[in-house]
């Protein structure tokens, strides 16, 4: 099994996500991993060059395009090669960190992760798994107030990536010994 994990959390010593997903992936097996630690190394946002190259045909790209699409490229090609996704998302301020948001910026992409049919877009990257790994300290995955699990699942659904499951450590600062074993329970779960 190939998994592509994904930490965002700015958290880089006690994190709750990053500990789960810990867990995740070695209840899955490690046989082959590749970690995108989104914190640690930083993704650019998206401008006008990279818009521009993004429309322009492959074949008609110039050197800059091409360097400009690079950093997406490899992106890409890690979820390309992955069966299984594990991504670590800290719920900062209702949402997705900044990070992960480039990430999810880089990866979205007309003719290579998704393309538009006459009725509507459909996700190119089909026949993969994704675990959705949550945490927070006041905000309850499914509330009104939780504008991070539902878009997650919406962007993977984009892509093509079907199987969604979460594993949700949420409202921690109200009763962080239930909101683990409710995230433990979640892992025993996942089929390995």
């Amino acid at each position: 099994m190939n998994i592509l994990r994904i930490d965002s959390s700015a958290n880089l010593t006690s994190s709750v996500t990053r500990r789960l997903t810990d867990q995740i992936v070695a209840k899955l097996g490690t046989s082959n991993i590749v970690i995108r630690d989104l914190a640690k190394s930083g993704l650019p946002q998206i401008d006008n060059a990279w818009t521009a190259a993004g429309i322009t045909p492959k074949t008609e790209r110039t050197a800059d395009q091409h360097a400009a699409l690079a950093q997406s490229d490899a992106l890409i090609a890690e979820i390309r090669t992955a069966d299984t996704l594990v991504i670590g998302i800290p719920i900062y301020n209702f949402s997705v960190a900044a990070s992960l948001k480039a990430w999810i910026d880089l990866i979205c992409r007309a003719g290579e992760t998704f393309q538009y049919t006459a009725t509507g877009p459909v996700g190119l990257l089909k026949g993969k798994r994704a675990i959705l790994v949550l945490a927070s300290g006041g905000t309850q995955i499914g509330s009104e107030m939780d504008y991070a699990s539902g878009y997650m699942r919406q962007i993977m659904n984009f892509i093509g990536i079907e199987e969604v499951e979460i594993v949700a450590a949420d409202a921690l600062m109200m009763d962080a010994d239930a909101a683990q074993d409710r995230a433990a329970t979640a892992i025993d779960k996942l089929a390995a």
